[in-house]
């Protein structure tokens, strides 16, 4: 018999517990495996080099406090900036307050958009009949396909924050790089004529760069330009912005990291527990074997081998199923998480954490059994 069937023998010998015991690692690294992922995306990945281009400019207290529409034009008075766009959250209802009819919902002015926004893409003849039709609005690809809108199709938003019911028409369908981009643009002027106190004013401004390497310098210099205003501003980078959103819900960082520490401890625990009564029921075995000629490193490689392969089938199973919940949420109506993959690196580290958690599990266990001396083993009753 082959070392590779011996261990595959004894790994099968109690069947239930095997099967328990990989479903446990499956769901524990099913669990790590998301977490890697969410990580990833929240505080590593830095988005396209479009983004990278983009800044964001709101209220230093707070997004709930407005900025003058005012600011746009000192804002592209300052070298580095190429292009600026006022924006403001809408947040209003369609058809009804369930999840999945939630999306993003902006007034902005349709003809910067795309001009600050130049990674989505929308055919020229779109945006042209957009910006001629005050009551337009442009929808991402993905939403409309989720919704089932076309060019032509109406819509009405039910006003939240502002008291206006805006009647939309459907005049664009731009895609985006990034698949949480999902939203919905329509014409701001079109809330300022229905409500006479947010005529002039705006939530923030979405601004274009000429290089990474000026982002910092202008950001200071936009601050530094309204520092003394009686509506102070706080310019920070595209990809911090969305993680104030994401701070919003509290140390999440320190979140992941310890889900995923206490992932891998529940996983050491239950390998270690399984390796350890699987190697002291074979104490007579582990005689027999070193009787046949066996070296101590023999046995120990073989009781290694065979955590380790637990670990991993155990491991593949879980980076299958994260692979596939991860394809789910996309398709779900957390817009956060919608860009939610697994890439090659995660499941690499994923399977190395495997790995190592098989080779921790037994490694002191098959030591002790390799040491045992031959005539303790076959007196051994258990």
């Amino acid at each position: 018999m082959s070392r590779a069937r011996f261990v595959i023998k004894n790994g099968l010998r109690n069947k239930r517990r095997t099967l328990l015991t990989i479903l446990s690692i499956a769901f524990s690294l099913l669990l790590l495996t998301l977490m890697i992922s969410v990580y990833r995306g929240f505080y590593i990945d830095q988005g396209t080099a479009d983004s990278a281009l983009r800044l964001i400019t709101r209220h230093r207290v707070s997004l709930t406090f407005f900025l003058p529409s005012s600011y746009e034009q000192k804002i592209r008075a300052i070298p580095g900036v190429v292009d600026a766009v006022p924006m403001e959250w809408f947040g209003g209802i369609y058809k009804d307050d369930r999840p999945e009819n939630f999306f993003a919902q902006m007034a902005v002015n349709p003809e910067e958009l795309f001009s600050v926004y130049k990674d989505w893409k929308i055919p020229p003849d779109q945006l042209q009949a957009w910006i001629r039709d005050r009551a337009g609005a442009v929808v991402d690809r993905k939403l409309a396909d989720k919704h089932r809108w076309k060019l032509g199709d109406r819509l009405t938003l039910q006003g939240t924050i502002f008291p206006v019911n805006p009647e939309l028409t459907i005049r664009g369908i731009y895609e985006t790089p990034v698949t949480a981009d999902q939203g919905l643009y329509f014409n701001w002027t079109y809330v300022e004529e229905a409500v006479r106190w947010a005529k002039g004013q705006t939530g923030l401004f979405a601004i274009l760069v000429d290089s990474p390497e000026s982002v910092a310098r202008i950001a200071a210099a936009i601050d530094d330009e309204f520092r003394n205003a009686p509506e102070p501003t706080k310019t920070e980078s595209e990809k911090a912005f969305q993680l104030d959103f994401v701070s919003m819900l509290g140390n999440v960082k320190a979140f992941i990291l310890s889900i995923t520490l206490a992932v891998v401890f529940a996983i050491l625990l239950v390998s270690a527990n399984t390796m350890a009564m699987s190697i002291r029921e074979r104490t007579r075995e582990v005689a027999l074997l070193k009787t046949l000629g066996f070296t101590p490193t023999g046995i120990l490689t073989l009781f290694v081998a065979e955590a380790v392969a637990l670990a991993l089938v155990g491991g593949v199973l879980g980076v299958l199923a994260a692979k596939g919940l991860a394809k789910f949420v996309a398709n779900s109506p957390a817009q956060m998480l919608a860009d939610l993959t697994i890439t090659f690196p995660t499941i690499l580290v994923a399977l190395l954490v495997a790995v190592l958690v098989g080779l921790l599990s037994a490694i002191l266990p098959a030591y002790r059994a390799s040491r045992l001396n031959i005539v303790d083993g076959l007196r051994h009753i258990g």
